[in-house]
This record gives C-alpha cells, sequence and structure tokens, in this order.
C-alpha cells in the first residue's frame, strides 16, 4: 500500500490560494502560465523538429538512445527506478525478497515513501549542515546493508541547493555497487546555476550521473525549463537497467503523444530556453543571499545560482513550523522542514519571476521580524 506524501497534501492546496509563493522550486514562465493553455505559450510558434524525443534526450547526455526511457515525469521516473532496482537482484527476479532503499535526510519525501509503498525497507543517511549538505561516500558505506539494492539522492540536493561534481557522483556509485546496489541520482535541480558547463560528463549545462557505471539519472522538463504541464519526464542508465525499466512501465501510463510532440520543440529550444533559466537562477540567488544578509536572525546559505535553499531562525524555540505559520498568515508560502526530515528550518524557493520574488520575500521578512 503506498503511503501518503504529506508534503503534497500539504503544499497542493496552499499554492494557488497564497499571494507570495516562496514554496514553488520551478521555474515559473514569464506572462501567460502555461495552465491556461493547450499548448504553453512559448511553444506555439516552434517548429516540431523531426527527431524522437529519445533520441533528443540521448543526445544531451551523451549516451545510445537505448539507455533513455522516457516518462511521465520525474516522479514516474523515480518510481520505475525504484521498482526496477528491487525486482532485480544480480540481473534475476527476487519477489520474495524486495529488499532495502537507501535514502538521503534531509530529502525529498517521496524519494522515502514510493519504495516503501513497493514493499521496501528503507534506511536513511545523512547530509549536514556541518558539511554545508556534502554527498559523503563514507556516509553511504556505512549505512548500506546485504540487501541494499538501491541508493537514492538528489542533486542539487533538495531542501539545501548543493550540488556536487559528477567525480563525487562516481565515487557514490561504487560505493553503492560494492553492494550490488544501483545509485539513484535525480536530477531535477542540477541544471540550477548561474552559468552552463558544456564538457563530458555534463548535461544541461551541470554535472551528471549518466553513464557513470551503476548509476541512474532521472530528470525533467518542468523545473529549470518550467515546462510541468507537459508531463515529461526521463531514466537514463546502462541498457539492461532500462530494458527492465521498460518491462515495468507497462504498468504505468504511457507519455501523451502531444506531451511527446510539444516535448520535442521543448528539447530543440534548450539553449533559449536555459539561458533563461540561468538568468532567473542568478537573479533570484542574490535577492535570496542578500536576505539573509539583511535579516540578522535568519541563516542559511545560498549555494552558486541555486534560487532555493534552507533556511533557519537563530532565536531559541522558533522551528520551522513557526516560521512557516507566521508565513501563512501574512500569505507567504514557504514549505516547513519536516516534510524533508530537518524540522528545524523551511525552504525558500525562488521559482517565481524576480519581481515577484522580491516582493514575497520582504512579506517574508516582515512576517517573522518579531518571532
Amino acid at each position: 500500500m503506498f503511503p501518503r506524501i504529506d508534503y503534497v497534501d500539504w503544499v497542493l492546496p496552499r499554492i494557488d490560494a497564497t499571494e507570495h509563493d516562496l514554496g514553488s522550486s520551478d521555474l515559473h514562465p514569464e506572462g501567460p502560465t502555461d495552465s491556461d493553455h493547450v499548448v504553453p505559450p512559448r511553444l506555439v510558434d516552434r517548429e516540431t523538429p523531426d527527431r524522437t524525443l529519445r533520441s533528443l534526450v540521448a543526445d544531451e547526455y551523451d549516451v545510445p538512445s537505448e539507455q533513455v526511457l522516457v516518462t511521465a515525469g520525474t516522479s514516474s521516473a523515480n518510481l520505475l527506478a525504484a521498482a526496477t532496482a528491487l525486482r532485480r537482484r544480480g540481473g534475476d527476479h527476487d519477489a520474495d525478497r524486495p529488499g532495502s532503499v537507501l535514502v538521503e535526510k534531509p530529502g525529498y519525501e517521496p524519494h522515502a515513501a514510493t519504495p516503501r509503498g513497493l514493499g521496501a525497507n528503507v534506511d536513511r543517511f545523512l547530509r549536514t549542515a556541518e558539511t554545508g549538505y556534502d554527498l559523503e561516500p563514507s556516509r553511504i558505506e556505512a549505512a548500506t546493508r546485504p540487501d541494499t539494492l538501491l541508493v537514492t539522492v538528489s542533486n542539487r540536493h533538495n531542501p539545501s541547493g548543493r550540488r556536487v561534481s559528477r567525480e563525487r557522483l562516481a565515487e557514490c556509485a561504487e560505493v553503492a555497487r560494492e553492494q550490488d546496489a544501483y545509485l539513484l541520482v535525480d536530477e531535477v535541480y542540477a541544471p540550477y546555476g548561474r552559468r552552463a558547463v558544456h564538457s563530458e560528463g555534463h548535461a544541461f549545462g551541470a554535472p551528471t550521473a549518466a553513464g557513470v557505471e551503476g548509476a541512474v539519472a532521472t530528470g525533467s522538463l518542468t523545473k529549470f525549463f518550467g515546462f510541468g504541464s507537459l508531463r515529461i519526464g526521463w531514466l537514463v542508465a546502462d541498457e539492461s537497467f532500462v530494458e527492465h525499466a521498460r518491462e515495468v512501465s507497462v504498468h504505468l501510463s504511457d507519455v501523451a503523444r502531444p506531451s511527446r510532440l510539444l516535448g520535442r520543440r521543448a528539447l530543440d529550444a534548450k539553449t533559449e530556453f536555459g539561458a533563461a533559466g540561468r538568468d532567473r537562477c542568478a537573479r533570484n540567488a542574490d535577492l535570496l543571499a542578500s536576505f539573509l544578509a539583511d535579516h540578522e536572525h535568519l541563516t542559511g546559505e545560498v549555494f552558486e545560482g541555486c534560487p532555493f535553499g534552507f533556511v533557519e531562525s537563530e532565536r531559541e524555540g522558533v522551528d520551522g513550523d513557526a516560521l512557516s505559520e507566521a508565513a501563512e498568515a501574512a500569505g507567504v508560502l514557504v514549505v516547513p522542514g519536516r516534510f524533508f526530515g530537518v524540522p528545524s528550518g523551511v525552504r525558500v524557493a525562488l521559482g517565481r519571476p524576480t519581481d515577484e520574488v522580491s516582493a514575497s520575500l520582504e512579506a517574508f521578512g516582515e512576517a517573522v521580524a518579531d518571532l
């Protein structure tokens, strides 16, 4: 039985009902929203390239198409990755031993809840503020056990925004392989940054785990590109893993053909959309850094070019729930850290256009000033 996702239950009714949205982490487009149109306005006048969506994703990750599975968003990709890893032990089906999944903490709630719904045991390992939420292979090694089949992390880390290198991801994948486990890296926030890096081992201008032995990378058009209405995601892994994931995927809804066609348009224009996204990331990350510098009672680290971060109060007795409740009373949405497993603060996400973000941060600062 799949458990309820407390974060989803909490946040969905609040997003549209809140005047100041510092909860949405996807980069909302300027102008008309996609929800009001059959075709997202940014894609209306664009040609559909004569290439498959799968091949466009494969080219970006510099892997063969056989190593890509297009999915109905990243949540579906992550579910398929967990189900596939749990289905396989050394390539054999092992229905009687579902195994364990090791998940980072703090972390995105569905990363733990989804494999638990698949019948897996879920263990956690820590990413701590003391190390800047670094991803440490030694912590993964210490927390794995003989039946660990999947290790799940996010890069950028959700909720802190910390991004680690491809080399560090490869070290973590090697630790997982020693237990015959895969490393799942949710990369929806990886492209968030001030600049793009175009070199081997990078995709959408950021380090990727795709192509690393024993790693599974997932991503989508939702966060960085702001095309959540298309429900386009993908899974990138070795060919054997992808083939098994494809077998599992028949139990889920396929991606609608209109979404595939529009996704091709979006990926064909990734350079243009990516530049706009990085400009937004840079502006909004600077706003968040300035906001924290101006409010002595609030603390948090803004990682390079990342328009979200984990914010705490330095005042005794003021935790994430207190910050969130005071903000909500003033019409400001921030996400309590308890949904990520760290109740001491809140995630502040600046996905809205910069002028909206500026007003929202001002309202947030006023709401929590006297706590």
